[in-house]
């Protein structure tokens, strides 16, 4: 029961990083910088309404009391704020497919991080399909002419922010919060240039305008709350197969909704991609199952 309820809020969160473009689409309009800040904006002002109901304060304050955690939140802060304004920049230039693509190929990224920064081996299964996620971004670059700047863009930010998050002593809520707080001041600084400008969406919009903006607290917060809640009650296994539902949809919504091109040579590049991310979990799943039988037989060996 705790694993099925576990794979509901995984999925959930998953569904509802799917579909963010619909959203950000609502706001095509508006500069991408703007659109950020309000994300951010909106998102500490929702996390801290949770954090206050859920007393969970005193968390972020310890944190607060390590100069070296700060630290690493306030370039896991830098990270997320880059990924996400690349993001809506993509789905506001119709590049909804190249995003997709970055999180199809993240974790391969989080594989070469973990290879150059903490210095961990590879397995032939892995080096395979790093091989083949390789192959499939230079070919879309040589057949398209154009390196996919912000799928691969995607794909490092968010690997980079994974690897700063794996060293930070926050979770999930508390930790966007304290990564939200860090980015408002710029955040809040630039609207206001925007309102002295007279370009202030949030004064200038109409009614649906500035719900659209406010919702962007809880539609930041939300996926995350559900994917942290999730990610206690199911294997990490099963999170590794999940998280190809929120590419998928975004790459689905981009070829039949928005009607982004999707020609052949464009197929073979992500053919690549998803034949090393098939690899990828094929392999990860057989290590896990020989460790399993291996942890077994010892046991019956001592018992």
């Amino acid at each position: 029961m705790q694993s099925r309820r576990g794979l509901l809020l995984a999925a959930s969160a998953y569904v509802l990083w799917g579909f963010l473009p619909v959203y950000l689409k609502q706001l095509s309009a508006l500069p991408p910088l703007e659109i950020l800040a309000h994300r951010v904006v909106w998102a500490l002002l929702f996390c801290s309404v949770i954090m206050t109901l859920s007393a969970r304060w005193r968390e972020l304050w310890q944190a607060l009391q390590q100069q070296k955690a700060l630290l690493w939140f306030v370039l896991s802060a830098a990270m997320l704020s880059a990924n996400w304004l690349i993001y809506i920049w993509a789905v506001n230039t119709a590049r909804v497919v190249e995003g997709s693509l970055g999180y199809f190929i993240t974790p391969l990224v989080n594989a070469a991080l973990g290879v150059l920064v903490l210095h961990e081996r590879l397995r032939v299964g892995q080096w395979l399909a790093f091989a083949l996620g390789g192959v499939g971004v230079a070919y879309l670059t040589f057949a398209y002419g154009q390196f996919p700047v912000a799928g691969v863009a995607l794909a490092l930010t968010f690997g980079v922010y994974g690897l700063l998050r794996k060293r930070a002593v926050l979770e999930s809520l508390p930790g966007l919060t304290l990564e939200t707080a860090l980015v408002a001041p710029v955040a809040l600084g630039y609207l206001l240039v925007r309102e002295l400008e007279g370009n202030s969406a949030f004064t200038h919009g109409g009614v649906g305008l500035v719900a659209l903006l406010v919702a962007a607290g809880p539609i930041t917060a939300v996926p995350l709350l559900l994917f942290a809640a999730g990610a206690r009650r199911i294997p990490l296994s099963s999170l590794g197969i999940l998280q190809y539902i929120g590419p998928t949809i975004q790459f689905l919504l981009g070829v039949l909704v928005y009607g982004e091109p999707f020609t052949v040579q464009r197929f073979i590049g992500f053919a690549f991609v998803w034949v090393a991310m098939v690899v990828f979990l094929i392999e990860g799943r057989w290590q896990r199952l020989t460790f399993s039988h291996h942890l077994r037989n010892a046991q019956r060996a001592v018992g």
